[in-house]
């Protein structure tokens, strides 16, 4: 898997030999907290709603082994009704900020809009905690960060994609639209992007460590005030992330008052005017902003770039190039 993935940042033509397609896959919101789609499991395919998630790398959803009342208020994978499921004698667990649950692991085909994957390993769960899997619309969690993050020893949905030939270009990216509803909550593109989602030039931020899509972070101001907090270097990783239900609250009327938020990305400063950072809902205000749980090597802070972030600015995750754009979101 490495030599494939280095073959294809050696050659920079090899990205216009994938031979695939590009899958437009719309994302529903809950809450403006969670995006995600659907996609499809077996022979024939089972629908699930999973999260696209840039902060892990597997793909795992609830399974009729698990007889948890978390499972059984969602959709739940029947291995015994797909001809393609082949099973592995192996258990795992999965951590997450928000719980840890168990997984028995398998292989089947994936399916998302017009791309097919086969022989995809996943998970299937055993059991999830009621907190918070219970109470979440979504059914499991598509993992689309690098392999190190992932299982080891198996290949990641993004690059079984990009090995056997299903995407356009081995790239993907987010829209998140400002104004969501349930039903369109922003779309995810696997094998290309959409011009016609944002607007201006893109700013590319390389990768600095191949596990996250992490980037540096070199500065960041509160209004005109330089904070240098980041002077000894902040790292970012961009993430659909949730926003806290217990945030820090402001007064309504003072928000347009507030400075705006400035991040120094790749020598250019990326805004954040209050009307963005600021949540207001049923006449209360507060700050989408929250203490993050991600520790980082480098002892520096390690900031995620969610959902506030991602809703300002149209995201491109670069897999050839281990790099991440960003542009004014339309």
């Amino acid at each position: 898997t490495e030599d494939f993935l280095n073959n294809l940042r050696g050659d920079p033509g090899r990205k216009y030999q994938l031979s695939g397609a590009v899958a437009y896959e719309p994302l529903m919101n809950y809450l403006d907290t969670f995006y995600f789609g659907e996609i499809g499991i077996g022979t024939p395919p089972q629908n699930f709603l999973v999260i696209f998630d840039t902060g892990s790398s597997n793909l795992w959803v609830p399974s009729t082994y698990c007889q948890s009342p978390a499972c059984e208020d969602h959709a739940r994978f029947n291995l015994s009704l797909s001809s393609t499921f082949l099973g592995i004698d192996e258990t795992y667990t999965l951590n997450y900020g928000f719980g840890d649950l168990s997984v028995a692991l398998g292989y089947d085909t994936v399916r998302i809009q017009n791309i097919i994957i086969r022989d995809q390993e996943f998970g299937l769960s055993l059991d999830e905690p009621s907190r918070p899997f219970y109470y979440l619309d979504f059914d499991g969690i598509l993992g689309m960060a690098y392999p190190g993050v992932g299982i080891r020893g198996f290949n990641t949905l993004m690059e079984n994609m990009l090995q056997q030939n299903q995407l356009n270009q081995p790239i993907f990216s987010f829209y998140f639209s400002r104004n969501p509803t349930y039903d369109f909550g922003g779309e995810v593109i696997l094998g290309g992007v959409d011009p016609q989602l944002y607007s201006g030039e893109v700013l590319w931020a390389p990768v600095i460590q191949e596990f996250y899509w992490k980037i540096s972070i070199e500065e960041f101001s509160i209004g005109l005030s330089v904070t240098s907090w980041c002077s000894q270097g902040c790292h970012g990783i961009a993430l659909g992330a949730k926003e806290s239900d217990y945030g820090f609250l402001v007064d309504c009327s003072s928000v347009p008052n507030m400075p705006t938020l400035y991040f120094a990305i790749s020598g250019a400063w990326l805004s954040l005017p209050p009307t963005v950072y600021v949540l207001q809902k049923d006449g209360v205000c507060s700050l989408g902003v929250e203490s993050t749980y991600v520790s980082s090597a480098s002892g520096q802070p390690l900031w995620i770039l969610g959902n506030i972030f991602l809703r300002q600015y149209y995201s491109i995750f670069d897999v050839a190039n281990n790099r991440v754009g960003f542009a004014l979101a339309a």
